[in-house]
């Protein structure tokens, strides 16, 4: 899950004139192959054979401004992501971001599809929305995006978040299964079993994932959050690992992958750095999400809290995506809210969600786990 963030709010009145002269020393190295002159040889760096830590950024072509850009650039980021158009896409709309980004020494290395529910529900119709997401993948594969990350819920829990206080007054999600006790199916959803909703993903498994593989396009699945076994009448299909491991088993290929999210997988009460191992060593780790929950029940109660707070150790799994030589991008998200945020925004979508600020923290926590991990494998 993500929501998709401005930067604008927070450089205000920095001209893009200013901007150009910073950005352009990255562009260079970028173009040339070299280094930046700026990074020393004290700590290990990102490179093709490495995780890279991503960040979202607004991706309608108009907002990927210098402004934005800046505020990846000045975090040590070079890798983002962020919310698809409506589908179809085509390659016209996808190709002026990523060359912007490109020209700033930033890739693009995942988008957020969506808006197709006849899709997901089994409902006449389904077969134009697949095509559409057909037509989608292949622009994306025209434009050299790597990833596309999508969601297959029946019903997504957001009714169980509420706000939580943490340290100093910051803000936590609290998830708690509870407060959706006796909630009736939705109109527009309805309620749905394992069998109909495992058939429907079947469908579009087996009607995508070809395209997907002549793209050379990779799809990620993100798992049911919160991993609720039941939500407003549905059984959710990615709420357990053996959901998971039967997700790649339908269409046995490096394109029909997951989102692993070391959160999650800790909420179900699983090893995060087990999963990891199962998944990366299988080469279907298509993206991942780095947060760290406090589990109280598992799949039930839960805290998001700081990155540095919870039940997993994240340098163990920081470590185990490199052994299982995992490159792409690592998305450290749900940021805390700080007052700093609070007093300035943009906030993040969830309860006790922050801004800027804390994803900076964030950012900062997950490129020091991987430093850390790449000089332990150094030995």
């Amino acid at each position: 899950m993500r929501t998709e963030i401005s930067r604008r709010n927070m450089i205000k009145g920095i001209g893009a004139a200013a901007l150009a002269p910073t950005l352009l020393p990255l562009a260079a190295a970028a173009q040339s192959g070299k280094k930046p002159w700026w990074l020393g040889n004290g700590m290990p760096q990102e490179s093709a054979d490495t995780p890279k830590i991503a960040t979202a950024i607004n991706m309608s072509h108009e907002n990927v401004t210098d402004e934005a850009i800046r505020g990846v650039v000045q975090l040590g980021v070079y890798h983002v992501l962020g919310g698809g158009p409506p589908i179809p896409w085509t390659a016209s709309q996808l190709q002026p971001v990523v060359d912007k980004l490109k020209a700033h020494g930033v890739a693009l290395g995942n988008l957020m599809i969506g808006g197709f529910p006849n899709t997901i529900y089994g409902r006449p119709g389904r077969d134009e929305e697949i095509e559409k997401i057909r037509q989608s993948i292949q622009a994306a594969g025209q434009v050299g995006l790597p990833v596309i990350e999508y969601n297959f819920y029946a019903h997504r829990a957001m009714e169980g978040y509420y706000e939580e206080t943490g340290r100093g007054g910051a803000g936590l999600t609290g998830v708690d299964s509870s407060r959706m006790k006796g909630l009736p199916p939705l109109p527009d959803e309805g309620p749905h079993t394992l069998d109909e909703m495992w058939d429907n993903i079947t469908y579009f498994l087996k009607a995508v994932i070809p395209v997907a593989e002549k793209a050379n396009v990779r799809l990620a699945l993100h798992p049911n959050d919160p991993p609720f076994p039941l939500s407003r009448g549905s059984q959710q299909i990615m709420a357990t690992l053996a959901g998971w491991k039967h997700l790649i088993e339908i269409v046995d290929s490096p394109s029909n992958g997951i989102t692993f999210d070391c959160g999650v997988t800790r909420e179900m009460g699983e090893d995060p750095v087990a999963v990891c191992r199962y998944f990366g060593t299988r080469d279907r780790i298509n993206h991942m999400h780095y947060r760290n929950p406090r589990i109280f029940t598992p799949y039930t109660k839960y805290v998001e809290g700081f990155i540095d707070e919870g039940d997993v150790n994240m340098l163990a799994v920081m470590r185990e995506l490199v052994r299982v030589k995992y490159t792409r991008e690592i998305y450290p998200e749900h940021p805390r809210a700080l007052d700093y945020d609070r007093a300035r925004g943009p906030i993040h979508g969830y309860p006790g969600g922050g801004g800027y600020t804390g994803d900076v923290y964030d950012i900062a926590y997950a490129k020091a786990m991987l430093q850390a991990a790449l000089l332990l494998e150094r030995g």
